[in-house]
């Protein structure tokens, strides 16, 4: 009896992966209108009965400010997905739609697209100045610090700073000027005080509708809350124990994308809210495929689905990693840093 002819995998072969990846980069325009509109009319409409609940009590509108932040989230990886060039198949369109939404997001972007991709770029390279991530130390380097430099990077890497002040410090103050950029020309400047003069006008327009204290009773807990879901995403798609950070003479781009970024596999319903971002080897893979694609491509190669898997409640353990330990090839704790 002869045996079946099995399937190669195809994740062993980067060139032949990076071909069939690209029959996924097509985006539908249809698809994409759709997704932007069941994404921003309901955002609008839980922002604005969280308004209208407050005259019953402050805690009855607080509650509808958590699908109002879903779907916030949501908006911002559909920004994602334009500054990628992957919601349509028009730059110009992607383009506006992207500063559009950034206006909702607090975030520039045009410099936010051009640090982003500096991060698609040398994600995992150890040689790399670290621009667009969580700055993460290796063993050896926390090893050096000063004492007063090893408690800063150990409150930095606290999880009340790293998901609750971070956030509000990152989509509030940081994205209003371009740290790090003020010498890198014009563009930096322009996406940040263009983004910010809109975001003053869209603030005056609605606290001029609904008062100054409504206005921010409503806005902040879902900015904040946004903020910290965002934060988290990113975090673990990058932060698990086996990722895979090298130095430039070991590095390479297929293996950092595959190996260097995690599947996160959550819940049908924060999939959606998340916009299958959690699929982001893939996506670090092909930075072109619409957002609402990346299932086909899981589902067209299976093999795919168990490289770098990690479910919701394993994902909780990512928070105690910390450090890069080179001799282990793996993040660690404090605690196995100090053993």
């Amino acid at each position: 009896m002869e045996t079946p002819v099995q399937k190669n995998d195809i994740t062993n072969e980067p060139r032949a992966l990076m071909r069939a990846l690209g029959d996924y980069r097509t985006p539908r325009i249809a698809r994409s209108a759709i997704e932007l509109l069941v994404t921003l009319i309901p955002f609008a409409f839980f922002w604005v009965l969280s308004w209208a609940a407050l005259s019953a009590g402050y805690w009855i509108g607080l509650v509808f400010t958590l699908p109002a932040a879903g779907f916030l989230v949501r908006l911002f990886m559909i920004q994602h997905d334009c500054s990628h060039g992957a919601f349509f198949p028009s730059r110009r369109a992607n383009d506006w739609v992207g500063r559009a939404i950034g206006v909702l997001t607090l975030t520039p972007f045009d410099f936010w697209r051009h640090t982003h991709r500096h991060h698609h770029a040398h994600a995992g390279n150890l040689d790399r100045p670290r621009i667009g991530g969580i700055d993460t130390l290796t063993v050896e380097e926390f090893s050096a610090l000063a004492r007063n430099e090893k408690r800063r990077y150990r409150l930095y890497r606290h999880p009340l700073v790293l998901f609750a002040l971070g956030p509000a410090y990152l989509f509030l103050l940081d994205n209003r000027l371009p740290i790090g950029f003020m010498r890198a020309g014009w563009m930096p400047w322009l996406s940040t005080m263009g983004t910010n003069a809109a975001i003053l006008v869209l603030i005056a327009a609605m606290m001029w509708l609904v008062g100054i204290g409504p206005f921010l009773i409503v806005q902040l807990p879902i900015t904040l809350l946004a903020g910290t879901i965002g934060v988290w995403l990113f975090y673990v798609q990058h932060q698990f124990e086996d990722t895979f950070w090298e130095h430039s003479a070991d590095w390479n781009f297929h293996k950092a994308a595959l190996h260097g970024s995690s599947h996160y596999d959550m819940p049908r319903i924060l999939r959606w809210f998340t916009a299958n971002i959690g699929v982001h080897h893939v996506h670090h893979l092909c930075s072109r495929i619409p957002f609402y694609r990346l299932p086909e491509v899981l589902r067209d190669y299976p093999e795919l689905r168990d490289i770098g898997r990690i479910t919701l409640w394993q994902s909780f353990a990512t928070v105690r990693l910390a450090l890069w330990d080179e001799g282990k090839h793996r993040l660690v704790s404090f605690k196995e840093a100090r053993a």
